[in-house]
């Protein structure tokens, strides 16, 4: 039985097909809910403060005690909100999560100086068609440079790869650029990671090779994408990933049925 096909890509889901072809079926097919967790949240927090920071903050005055400010804000908006009031995070846990999202914020000012940032866009969506491909993605901040470059900018509050993997992951940085020209008809001058945790920024120079490298990669991850919905042909992948996974349960290489999951995507959500 054949499956639908997901409406986009985007870089995460290119990388999750990549990690697991089942769990990316549960999440981008299935439309499994993810339950939250608090790494997630903190996340969401971080980008909600810095994102903050350059909307309502004017240049001259963006200081790490502003920034803190906007974090406490985003803290009742995040933490309160929808998406992860069904954490519900014990006094001290939520304590502990605020200090390190606090450490994190506090790690962004040694990595720029947000006064010396001229930003044209936060969150920026980002589409462009790639064939019969709709291409999609969030943009966590998009800059002018001094000589009027654009300039892509991703907040992550993770680790930061190491050298075997730091190309892999700035390929998601490459989808944005790409997607970048084709909306703008520009190409950045440069992208950047900015890892909050150590600090450190991991910046690339995208070409016209590595532009066009990313629509063939894209392109053929959506042609397998395409032939496991064809064939409902998604397999797991076992490693280091499935302690982290959501659908651990639904995994046959885990003694699970993915046909409980699709009967799961289909009962109503409670109100």
């Amino acid at each position: 039985m054949s499956l639908p096909l997901p409406s986009t890509l985007s870089p995460s889901k290119v990388s999750a097909f990549k990690d697991c072809a089942l769990a990316f079926r549960f999440a981008a097919i299935d439309r499994l809910p993810e339950p939250p967790s608090p790494w997630t949240a903190k996340g969401t927090l971080v980008h909600r403060a810095l994102e903050r920071l350059f909307a309502h903050v004017p240049v001259g005055e963006r200081t790490v005690d502003a920034a803190l400010a906007h974090l406490d804000l985003a803290r009742a908006e995040v933490l309160r909100g929808d998406e992860y009031a069904a954490l519900a995070l014990d006094a001290a846990a939520e304590v502990e999560l605020v200090a390190d999202a606090t450490r994190l914020v506090q790690n962004y000012f040694r990595l720029e100086d947000p006064n010396a940032v001229t930003s044209i866009g936060l969150e920026v969506t980002l589409e462009a068609r790639l064939g019969s491909l709709r291409l999609r993605g969030i943009v966590d901040r998009l800059d002018i440079g001094p000589d009027g470059e654009l300039i892509v900018v991703d907040y992550k509050t993770g680790r930061a790869p190491g050298l075997a993997y730091e190309q892999q992951k700035l390929g998601g940085v490459h989808f944005y650029a790409y997607l970048c020209e084709q909306m703008f008809g520009r190409r950045p001058a440069r992208v950047q990671l900015l890892h909050l945790s150590e600090p450190v920024v991991i910046e690339s120079i995208p070409t016209e090779q590595s532009i066009k490298g990313l629509a063939v990669r894209a392109a053929a991850v959506w042609a397998a994408v395409e032939r496991a919905c064809q064939f409902d042909d998604f397999r797991p992948k076992p490693g280091r990933l499935c302690d982290y996974c959501a659908f651990k349960a639904y995994c046959p290489a885990f003694g699970g049925d993915p046909a409980q999951a699709r009967e799961a995507a289909l009962q109503p959500v409670p109100a």
